[in-house]
C-alpha cells in the first residue's frame, strides 16, 4: 500500500514572493527610462530649480576674482589664501563661467526652457483657433452675472446682434449663436506673454552664449604717454572664446593721453574718486585720422571689432637704477599696483643688466606719504606728497631659466637681501632723492611721477541679442501683469404669454468669468458686466429675482 506523499512545502516568504513580483509593473526599459527623464527636464519645476541654481552658481564668480576678468586681482588672491587656492582651482572657481559644471548647468537650462516652450506653444496655438465656447445653461450661477428687461415685444435676434457688435468693439472674439447666445473670449495675449518671457529667457542665454564663445576680453596696463596696438603680443591678459581666432583681432590701436581724477576732499567720503577719465588718440585703421576720446566709467569707446573700458587706475614712479660703473641699467616709469583705496600700492623694479650683479627692489609707493604713531601712511589717495620705500636684494633675478615670471613679483631665490648696519637696507625717497646703494652696487632715483589706467577691451558679439532678450522678457511681464482673460456670455429669452396684451417679455442675460485666477478690482468684472446689460436693455430697470413674472408685469 503506498503511503500519501507529503505536501510539498514552500520556502518561506515564497508564495508571497510570488505574488509581489507578479504584481510589481515591469521595470523600465532604455526608451521609457530616456522618456521619464526628458519629461522631468523639460518640466517647470524643473526649469525654475536649474535658474536658481545658475544664479547660486554664479555667486563665486562676483565674490572670488577671476582670471579673465582681472588676473592680479586673482593672483593676489591665490598669495593671500594659500590653503583654499589648491580647493578652487580644483573647482575652477578662478574661472567659474567658463568651467564644466557652470557650463553644465547653462546647457540643461537651455534644454529644459526649449521642451517647456515647445509644448506650451502648440497648446497656445490650438488655443488661438478654437471658438470661444458656449454659455452654460445657467448664467445666473457664473460668478458675475446680471438680468434685465429689454421690454415687451423686443427682437431677440436683434438684441443679439447689438451685444456681438458691442463686444467686437471691446476686442472680444465673438462666437454668435444665432436665436440663443453670443459667446465672447478675450486676453489670449496673456499666455502670448508668459510664451515671450520664457522665449526672452532663453534668448538672453543663447546671446551670453554667443558672446563668450565668438568673442573675447583682454586686459592691459597702459603708462599715460604710451600706446597700444590690438595685437596679441601687447596684451597683459587674453581671454578668447572658443570659437574665436586671435588672428581675427581688428587692427586698431590708442595712445593714453593723459588721466585726470577728482577726489572728494573734505566730508565722510574724503578720498574717494568723484570722477576720473583718461583722454586718448585712436584709429580704427593704421592709416586713419586719429581721433580724440575721453574714455570714462561706463562710457567705452566703441571700436570697429572690439569695445575699450576704463576698469581702473594708480601711479607709476619713475625710477632710474645706475650700476656699480655708474651706468644706467634701467629707467623710466614702473607699474606699481594698488593695495587698498587709500592707493598705497606695491611694486617690483627688476634690473638684470646691473653690474656686477643683477639687482632688485620691491616695496610700496605712498601718494601723500605721512607718519602716524610711527608707521609710514599715505593721508590722501591724490599724490600731493609721494613717497617710496623699498628695499634691495642682489643676486640672480631668475630671468635666464626660460620659465615666465610676472612682472609684479620678485623671485627671490637667487637673491639675497642686502643689509647695512645689521639689518636690511631701506631705500625711503622722496620725488627728486637719489641713494647710493651699498657694496658698489650702484644708485637709485625718484625722478618722476605718472599715472596709469587698467584697460580692458572686450568683442561679445551677442550684446543686441541679449539686450532684445531683455526687451522681450520686459514685454512678456507686461502682458502677463494687466492683461485679463475674461469671457462673456449673453443670451436672450422672453417670458409671458404669445399675442395680445401679453406679449413675450424679453429679458436679457449676461454673465462674465474672469479667467486670471485673480484681480486687482474684482468688482470691474461685475460693472463691466452690468454695463453691457443696461446697454442691450436700454437702460431698463433691473428684475427682482425673487418676485414673479406676474408681478414684474404689474410693475
Amino acid at each position: 500500500m503506498d503511503r500519501p506523499s507529503a505536501p510539498v512545502r514552500e520556502p518561506l516568504g515564497g508564495a508571497a514572493d510570488r505574488d509581489t513580483a507578479a504584481a510589481a509593473p515591469p521595470g523600465l526599459g532604455p526608451r521609457e527610462l530616456l522618456r521619464w527623464a526628458w519629461r522631468q527636464l523639460t518640466s517647470m519645476r524643473t526649469a525654475l530649480l536649474l535658474l536658481l541654481l545658475l544664479a547660486v552658481a554664479a555667486v563665486p564668480g562676483s565674490v572670488i576674482p577671476q582670471d579673465d576678468v582681472d588676473a592680479f586681482a586673482a593672483a593676489r588672491y591665490r598669495a593671500d589664501h594659500p590653503r583654499l587656492t589648491p580647493v578652487f582651482e580644483t573647482l575652477g572657481l578662478y574661472s567659474v563661467y567658463s568651467s564644466p559644471w557652470f557650463s553644465a548647468i547653462y546647457l540643461l537650462l537651455m534644454a529644459s526652457l526649449v521642451g517647456c516652450i515647445l509644448p506650451r506653444t502648440r497648446v497656445y496655438w490650438r488655443a488661438l483657433r478654437a471658438r470661444p465656447p458656449r454659455a452654460p445653461r445657467n448664467l445666473t450661477r457664473m460668478p458675475v452675472s446680471a438680468t434685465y428687461d429689454a421690454g415687451r415685444g423686443a427682437d431677440p435676434d436683434a438684441v443679439l446682434a447689438a451685444a456681438a457688435a458691442r463686444l467686437r468693439g471691446d476686442r472680444y472674439r465673438v462666437e454668435h449663436v444665432a436665436g440663443d447666445h453670443v459667446s465672447a473670449e478675450r486676453g489670449y495675449s496673456r499666455e502670448a506673454g508668459n510664451l515671450l518671457f520664457h522665449v526672452s529667457v532663453l534668448v538672453v542665454l543663447v546671446g551670453v552664449a554667443a558672446g563668450s564663445l565668438l568673442g573675447f576680453k583682454g586686459g592691459v596696463i597702459v603708462v599715460t604717454g604710451n600706446g597700444f596696438s590690438n595685437v596679441l603680443t601687447q596684451y597683459d591678459e587674453f581671454v578668447p572664446g572658443g570659437l574665436f581666432d586671435p588672428d581675427d583681432l581688428a587692427p586698431w590701436s590708442f595712445t593714453v593721453d593723459d588721466f585726470e581724477v577728482d577726489f572728494i576732499a573734505e566730508g565722510e567720503q574724503r578720498g574717494l574718486p568723484r570722477d576720473f577719465s583718461a583722454a586718448l588718440t585712436y584709429r580704427n585703421q593704421p592709416g586713419d585720422e586719429p581721433r580724440a576720446y575721453d574714455l570714462a566709467v561706463n562710457h567705452p569707446l566703441r571700436l570697429d571689432g572690439g569695445d575699450v573700458y576704463l576698469v581702473g587706475h594708480g601711479y607709476a614712479p619713475h625710477i632710474t637704477v645706475r650700476d656699480g660703473n655708474g651706468d644706467v641699467a634701467s629707467s623710466g616709469p614702473v607699474v606699481f599696483l594698488p593695495e587698498d583705496a587709500s592707493f598705497v600700492s606695491f611694486g617690483v623694479v627688476k634690473v638684470p643688466d646691473a653690474q656686477p650683479t643683477q639687482v632688485g627692489l620691491e616695496g610700496l609707493f605712498y601718494p601723500t606719504f605721512a607718519t602716524i604713531d610711527g608707521d609710514p601712511t599715505t593721508v590722501f589717495p591724490d599724490a600731493a606728497n609721494p613717497a617710496l620705500s623699498l628695499l634691495l636684494y642682489a643676486g640672480d633675478l631668475g630671468l635666464d631659466t626660460g620659465l615666465s615670471q610676472s612682472v609684479y613679483e620678485l623671485d627671490k631665490d637667487g637673491l639675497e637681501q642686502v643689509e647695512a648696519d645689521d639689518k636690511p637696507f631701506r631705500l625711503d625717497m622722496a620725488l627728486g632723492d637719489r641713494i647710493e646703494l651699498p657694496d658698489g652696487l650702484g644708485s637709485v632715483e625718484f625722478d618722476g611721477l605718472s599715472r596709469w589706467v587698467k584697460l580692458q577691451t572686450a568683442q561679445t558679439p551677442g550684446t543686441w541679442l541679449a539686450l532684445a532678450g531683455v526687451s522681450l522678457a520686459l514685454l512678456g511681464l507686461m502682458l502677463s501683469l494687466f492683461v485679463r482673460p475674461r469671457r462673456v456670455w449673453v443670451r436672450v429669452r422672453a417670458e409671458g404669454a404669445e399675442g395680445g396684451a401679453g406679449a413675450r417679455r424679453t429679458l436679457v442675460e449676461v454673465a462674465g468669468l474672469d479667467r486670471s485666477g485673480s484681480s486687482d478690482d474684482p468688482g470691474e468684472l461685475a460693472v463691466a458686466v452690468d454695463a453691457l446689460a443696461r446697454d442691450l436693455a436700454g437702460a431698463g430697470p433691473a428684475p427682482d429675482p425673487e418676485q414673479t413674472p406676474d408681478q414684474r408685469e404689474q410693475q
